[in-house]
């Protein structure tokens, strides 16, 4: 399972950079000065990715942006495995400071609290331990840097 995950990892993280490296990189520096990037892996239960995606779709990340995390992209793998219960998703924050803050009041947010408890009113759309965060920094070399 860990293997299948770091191919998953490794997938998004090549698309990543992929897309940043069509941009100019003057524009992804000025961007990106400083930045930590936070990738988020969900592990939904049985059936339940369908409505995990819709209430990311359906307001989710706009409170992500009301509370300072920038989107950088959301994922579902290719994999057949991972595809029906995986969502995948990176946010750019100024800190790891700021991304705690940002995180705070995010789940203090009472639009938030609303959504997450009418969206799950049959069951909880994550398996236990469903949420794996990892903080990354940009090497000297990126085009994220």
């Amino acid at each position: 399972m860990l293997r299948k995950h770091t191919a998953t990892i490794c997938l998004l993280t090549l698309a990543f950079m992929a897309g940043m490296a069509a941009r100019s990189p003057d524009a992804i520096a000025a961007k990106s000065a400083d930045r930590v990037y936070e990738l988020r892996t969900y592990t939904a239960a049985e059936g339940k990715l369908p409505l995990l995606l819709a209430r990311f779709g359906g307001g989710e990340i706009d409170l992500f942006h009301k509370h300072g995390m920038t989107s950088v992209g959301y994922w579902v793998p290719d994999d057949a495995e991972l595809a029906g219960n995986t969502l995948v998703y990176m946010l750019a924050h100024e800190s790891r400071e700021a991304a705690a803050a940002s995180w705070a009041a995010f789940r203090d947010d009472p639009d938030w609290q609303k959504m997450s408890e009418t969206s799950q009113v049959e069951g909880r759309f994550l398996v236990p331990g469903g949420v794996k965060s990892m903080f990354l920094n940009p090497t000297d070399f990126s085009p994220a840097k």
